[in-house]
């Protein structure tokens, strides 16, 4: 029966407790119970909920001052944590926090209820003015007696930001009951954003999250420095402490906790579709109008807009070294076993990175000026080859590929490639002498050739970086030019180019890298030349391929030999790396979220043309009038135009296997033919045509059969003049665009979703953005 909101007693004891944890308030208020009030009770919910939100607002009035007030707003906003999520999966209650409460303007009349706040309003407020409050979450300035308490509406909650470093110098004195505090009022704001779980996928990216919304827009005084504290927080962060082993088994950290909670909250805050808005343009500026801080242009989100507007040398430098430290956590291995504390947040990590190269062009330019990138591109190799077999981790796979194609879109990332790679990071690949180039390149083999069947739709990312980063690299190793070699002779067997209708794509993708380096970068990479020259035949194959229906016919049944994609006989892996572990599958049982599929790589990147001078032009998408000259190497045309394809493409990557076999699509000799005159092999014949009968020359005079004489020769040899004229550098530059959007979304909420399981504030409640699946 429902319960008089002006009963007191009888609500004052859902917070009146004093020994409660948030634990204890998932253990106390099951969620059967909270959908059976909600059923059947409705207005005492509604009343529970209007009422917590009340003790929260009087809390952030009065500032908290006596342990009791700091009782009733932390158990308050546990409930509200505990409840919130049964909310929003009944869209009947949805707008419920969005509806102003009767009565709720004190004074009881008419008039009061005009200007009264949605109940939502008035929580984040609260929150925001909580997570300010002196001697709760923030060291208090005063120094003498609680009379002359600092009164929570006059302080300048700039001067209270958590944590030294962008735009604050001062570090306070940590404090873990704050850090507890803080970590609660985060947990309560997470759960407000988390409406977002509850609504399905939808292309359409103008459903912006009315929470984070309103948190994030001028009404809230708090969110410069909201926003700078989270930041800090995360990037200041160094979990191996004071560098003792073992340190952090004998310590609870108080700060880890935190830092996830303000990296989760900080990457949902800066949810936003960038290519829908008016995004910062290239030089960090904002369309329309120059930096004033009057009236700051660009987005509503004041959080996307401090992100896109940071532009200190020192502030890009402190954000960098954080999360490149934080990133490499998990890589860092010590003598002894379990020594050191291992993060779980590096996935959060990677959409914060995402999004600050994203929003802030500036900051990306700054990432790729030093070798520091290097930094973060080890750690993501790392973690792409460790989750390559494990289906649980696709997302990661994923972000891990769209942080490098957006790096790679930039001359600088090829050129840092150079740099030789000495860190010697256990990792299940081959023990390789060579650069970071090297290390991409046998990374990428790696998930190609032994990663699970679900990371096909990733091939077409993987090479574009490839193909991204091919006319810069100086030197390549041979086991990398091995690795290359073997993905073409694997890519181009007749069956694989036959059985869906875009594989082909991805031989188009392989003769632009080695047309890149030959053209570009001929003199340093005798290794890859001799590579080309010992594996001609693939090329000869290819120039030849038939195009009739009986051989076409004849490729398909092929197939049925090679059970594997792609077959890892003749690829000489060597022996892997000392200490690591091959990459394991994920255990039977393991939760995963479900993710919308990504657009296609067309979608995904435009192209651009490098000029002369090394500056980029955007390309008309597949321009109509042909290549100025017709013996062109129809690199510009990479294959024919991709339209009307991509419908197929997400079908024929699930069927990659048994494409023909379902009778929709079957390969045509005109098809065939189609690509097949576009295949750009005329830099690579010429080469052959010069160079093989000079080495098989060299064979006979010597009688060698020793590599080292041929490589010699090859260094030393030139083609200047011999090959066709150097065709335009293309680079496929990723571009924002809602579909990716929208990926980032599920994906961001599903990781976490899965993180929080202690409590698990959303676990069995009927979330719409993604499935919840077993491996």
């Amino acid at each position: 029966q429902p319960v008089e909101a002006t009963d007191d007693a009888f609500w004052d004891q859902f917070w009146a407790d004093t020994a409660t944890s948030v634990q204890d308030v998932f253990a106390l208020v099951p969620a059967a119970e909270i959908r059976a009030v909600r059923e059947e009770s409705p207005s005492n919910l509604a009343t529970l909920c209007y009422k917590a939100v009340e003790k929260l607002v009087q809390g952030a009035e009065s500032g908290c001052h006596t342990e009791k007030e700091r009782q009733i707003v932390l158990n308050c906003c546990r409930l509200l944590t505990r409840i919130l999520p049964y909310i929003f999966e009944d869209p009947d209650w949805r707008g419920f926090f969005w509806s102003t409460v009767p009565g709720a303007g004190r004074g009881g009349g008419d008039e009061d209820d005009e200007n009264a706040r949605p109940l939502a309003e008035s929580l984040l407020l609260a929150v925001a003015d909580l997570l300010f409050c002196p001697d709760f979450t923030v060291q208090s300035h005063r120094r003498s007696t609680v009379d002359t308490a600092e009164d929570i509406h006059s302080i300048d909650s700039c001067e209270y930001i958590w944590e030294a470093g962008v735009g604050f110098a001062h570090s306070p004195q940590p404090n873990y009951i704050h850090d507890l505090n803080r970590t609660e009022l985060l947990k309560l704001l997470l759960t407000c954003f988390s409406e977002a779980m509850y609504l399905p996928p939808s292309s359409d990216s103008s459903n912006t999250n009315p929470w984070v919304q309103f948190f994030c827009s001028t009404e809230n005084r708090h969110a410069l420095p909201l926003f700078t504290s989270l930041l800090n927080v995360v990037c200041a962060y160094d979990p191996v402490g004071y560098g003792i082993p073992y340190n952090h088994l004998l310590f609870s950290d108080y700060r880890e906790p935190l830092v996830e909670e303000a990296a989760q909250v900080l990457i949902v805050t800066l949810d936003y579709d960038s290519s829908t808005s008016s995004s910062p343009t290239v030089d960090g500026t904002t369309t329309g109008t120059a930096m004033d801080d009057v009236d700051p242009p660009g987005p509503d989100n004041l959080f996307v807009n401090y992100l896109s507007r940071i532009h200190r040398e020192e502030d890009f430098q402190f954000i960098l070294k954080g999360v490149a430290r934080l990133l490499s956590n998990p890589l860092v291995q010590t003598y002894l076993p379990n020594s050191a504390k291992k993060i779980q947040f590096h996935q959060e990590l990677l959409v914060l990175f995402w999004k600050l190269c994203d929003f802030n062009k500036k900051f990306l330019f700054f990432v790729l000026k030093s070798s520091d990138v290097l930094d973060i591109l080890v750690p993501i190799l790392y973690f792409l080859n460790d989750a390559r077999a494990d289906q649980s981790r696709v997302g990661l796979m994923h972000i891990g590929v769209f942080i490098l194609l957006l790096l790679s879109g930039e001359r600088n990332f090829g050129v840092r490639l150079n740099k030789p790679y000495s860190v010697r990071v256990p990792m299940d690949i081959p023990v390789f002498t060579g650069t970071h180039a090297d290390l991409l390149i046998i990374v990428f083999h790696k998930i190609i050739t032994s990663g699970h069947q679900r990371l096909q739709p990733l091939f077409d990312c993987l090479l574009t970086i490839v193909v991204n980063v091919s006319p810069y690299l100086k030197s390549l190793s041979m086991v990398a030019a091995n690795k290359l070699l073997h993905l073409l002779e694997a890519f181009s067997t007749t069956w694989f180019l036959f059985s869906a209708v875009q594989n082909h794509h991805l031989v188009f993708f392989l003769l632009e890298v080695f047309n890149n380096i030959i053209q570009y970068q001929f003199d340093g990479n005798s290794n890859l030349v001799y590579a080309v020259i010992r594996k001609r035949n693939v090329f000869h194959q290819l120039a030849n391929l038939p195009t009739d229906s009986q051989s076409i016919q004849k490729g398909l049944q092929r197939k049925k030999k090679t059970p594997e994609p792609i077959s890892r006989t003749n690829s000489q892996d060597g022996v892997s790396m000392e200490g690591s572990r091959p990459a394991a599958p994920a255990e039977p049982g393991t939760l995963k979220t479900s993710l919308v599929a990504t657009p296609g790589i067309d979608k995904l990147t435009e192209k651009s043309q490098v000029s002369e001078d090394g500056t980029m032009r955007s390309l008309e998408p597949e321009s109509s009038q042909p290549s100025p000259e017709g013996n062109l190497p129809s690199a510009v045309s990479d294959g024919e135009s991709w339209s009307g394809e991509t419908s197929h493409l997400r079908r024929d990557r699930r069927r990659l296997s048994s494409a023909s076999s379902s009778g929709q699509w079957t390969p045509t000799p005109d098809w065939v033919m189609s690509w097949k005159s576009k295949l750009p092999l005329q830099t690579i014949m010429r080469l052959l045509q010069v160079l093989v009968p000079q080495v098989e020359k060299i064979c006979i005079d010597k009688g060698l059969t020793d590599e080292s004489e041929i490589l010699k020769f090859l260094q030393h040899g030139t083609l200047v003049g011999l090959l066709p004229v150097p065709h335009p550098i293309l680079i496929r530059k990723y571009q924002a665009n809602s579909g990716t959007a929208m990926w980032f979304r599920t994906y961001m909420w599903g990781v976490i979703y899965l993180r929080n399981v202690d409590p698990p504030i959303w676990y069995d409640t009927d979330v719409k953005l993604f499935e919840i699946q077993r491996v």
